[in-house]
């Protein structure tokens, strides 16, 4: 577990780098979902106060159903930027990788302020505040708010509750902390809306979103005894206007059915290329399982990019659960 005092000098640290500098970048992670978004807001809100200049980008579209948020509309993709960047902050961000294909807007000499919970989080920037145990980036977003002792508002506190409420499921994962909690409880007081966010963030799905899962359904298998669960859905499936946010929570059908331990998806994103979601219960670290495979996440949120045949890569994915630690305790557990 990271020392207190440890996160309180990052946060430190990370006033102080925001306080010294302008003319931000801020980055969020490619396929951006409700935390990532709700932190490079909430940092925008927290550099406006401090009259500081800013540019928000993401490689991916938003989410339409993100467009409530404040200064959600500022968020510009590469293309559309034309200058370089000495200072940039990222949040969410667990590697470079996920930052995207922005090197063409850094400057040689660029600074990186790097804002993240995940605990594979390679430390890429040259400060880093980091906090494996927070539910959201957002939580770490609400820290540093307190430590540059900015006001909350309305707008500050939309963002912050977005990005708890999403990376909990709802409050209902196990990462909801008893400080998260206390977090919420704190900014409905600014006129928060639980239940319209509730609402749009977690409830609304579009069409598209009904016509992929119909079809990940109809390939899914439960096999090793029960214990595993796993779907996909192939590029010359998906409809052509379909994005990132139609395919978004199909994997936890496979990990919520009674008695799984690890569900899995696969959605081809053109020949051989597949984004690969991992989730598990209670027992199997699939974040340690996608470090191995360059890519990162939580011990029971996970994901990577995976450039081969669909049934290789689900017997390297069998065997290596079956390998962790998790698996063979389950595998006693149950005997």
């Amino acid at each position: 577990m990271k020392d207190l005092n440890e996160y309180k000098r990052e946060l430190s640290q990370a006033g102080q780098f925001i306080k010294q500098h302008d003319n931000y970048l801020i980055v969020s992670h490619v396929n951006p979902d409700g935390d990532t978004i709700s932190s490079s807001l909430t940092m925008a809100l927290l550099l406006r106060f401090l009259g500081k200049s800013f540019t928000l980008v993401n490689e991916d579209p938003i989410p339409d159903k993100f467009n409530f948020l404040p200064l959600s509309d500022q968020i510009l993709s590469i293309s559309e930027i034309k200058n370089t960047f000495s200072h940039v902050i990222t949040v969410d961000v667990a590697d470079q990788k996920r930052m995207g294909m922005i090197s063409p807007l850094l400057t040689d000499d660029v600074e990186i302020l790097n804002i993240d919970h995940h605990p594979t989080n390679d430390r890429f920037g040259h400060l880093n505040v980091i906090l494996p145990t927070a539910a959201a980036t957002c939580e770490i977003m609400y820290d540093l708010v307190k430590e540059l002792n900015i006001p909350l508002s309305q707008d500050l506190a939309s963002c912050i509750y977005t990005g708890l409420l999403t990376d909990t499921g709802g409050f209902r994962y196990t990462n909801t902390s008893p400080k998260v909690m206390r977090i919420a409880a704190e900014l409905l007081e600014y006129g928060v809306s639980p239940g319209e966010i509730a609402e749009i963030a977690l409830e609304t799905i579009s069409k598209n979103h009904i016509s992929v899962l119909q079809i990940a359904l109809s390939h899914l298998q439960v096999i090793e005894n029960g214990f595993i669960a796993w779907t996909y859905l192939k590029a010359n499936e998906l409809p052509q206007d379909v994005t990132s946010d139609d395919t978004e929570g199909i994997v936890n059908y496979t990990r919520n059915i009674e008695g799984v331990e690890v569900g899995i998806f696969f959605k081809e994103v053109k020949g051989n290329v597949f984004k690969i979601s991992l989730r598990s219960k209670k027992y199997v670290d699939v974040g340690a399982i996608a470090k191995a495979y360059h890519g990162g996440g939580h011990a029971r949120a996970s994901g990577f990019t995976f450039y081969g045949d669909l049934e290789e890569v689900l017997q390297q994915l069998i065997d290596a659960i079956k390998q962790s630690e998790g698996w063979k305790y389950l595998e006693n557990k149950s005997n």
